[in-house]
């Protein structure tokens, strides 16, 4: 089936056991994150493993680590990892957030993730799907997200999330609290003047004003065609903008 797959220009990501498929949202984080100076970098829930291969991509010598609590998601980003030309820089790890933090992995220079997000909705009937797009007991809530980034993190490091701005503003709250305040924000609008979809926040350890920029998706009078910095910032991933 054509959704087992995506294909990008220099990697192909398998996603059938993924309960999350390749994403618009996926694909900006992984373009948009600031990899200056990266030097080991942690992706926390991988799923398909995307994130992880697009920074290798861009980063020609970054070391990555990625998480997934799911067996059959990290499996299949093993395999894609595998079928990639960066699968020496890239490790894949079967396990949960804290059971990763008990093995004391050691520091980062950049952490990033597109955590759950729905906090208040229902959860879905599929269960994986479920555990990847809602916060909950069993999944990655926003305080240990930052918890745990307040404490793996260099000193100079750059944790790097996308949510909805409601929930970016619960986040905010939650790393605040933990030390690491907001240093960027991409906004994030399907067409100009329209409500914002999402934020790309950077937190870094220290208070100060957040630089913010803007992203749009679509241009103004032609709803199926890319903006022309849509198209710059994901022009050495798609095969077609």
């Amino acid at each position: 089936m054509p959704n087992d797959y995506f294909q990008f220009q220099q990697f192909r990501i398998g996603q059938s056991q993924c309960a999350m498929k390749v994403s618009t949202d996926a694909c900006l984080l992984g373009a948009a994150a600031d990899l200056t100076n990266a030097t080991r970098l942690l992706d926390i829930g991988t799923g398909t493993g995307l994130l992880a291969l697009m920074a290798a991509q861009r980063h020609p010598s970054v070391e990555i680590e990625a998480v997934e609590i799911d067996a059959a998601a990290a499996a299949q980003a093993a395999a894609n990892v595998a079928g990639s030309p960066w699968a020496s820089r890239i490790r894949v790890r079967a396990l949960g957030l804290a059971e990763y933090a008990a093995g004391r992995p050691g520091a980062f220079s950049h952490i990033i993730c597109n955590p759950p997000f729905f906090r208040q909705s229902l959860r879905s009937p599929d269960a994986a799907r479920s555990t990847a797009r809602h916060e909950a007991p069993d999944s990655l809530s926003f305080e240990a997200l930052a918890a745990f980034a307040a404490e793996f993190l260099h000193a100079a490091g750059l944790l790097t999330v996308l949510l909805p701005p409601p929930e970016m503003r619960a986040f905010e709250h939650a790393a605040v609290a933990t030390g690491l305040y907001p240093a960027t924000r991409l906004v994030v609008r399907h067409r100009p003047g329209s409500r914002p979809l999402r934020h790309i926040t950077g937190f870094r350890r220290g208070a100060g004003a957040a630089q913010e920029t803007e992203l749009i998706i679509r241009t103004a009078d032609d709803d199926t065609q890319y903006s022309a910095e849509f198209r710059a910032l994901l022009a050495g991933f798609y095969l077609a903008l």
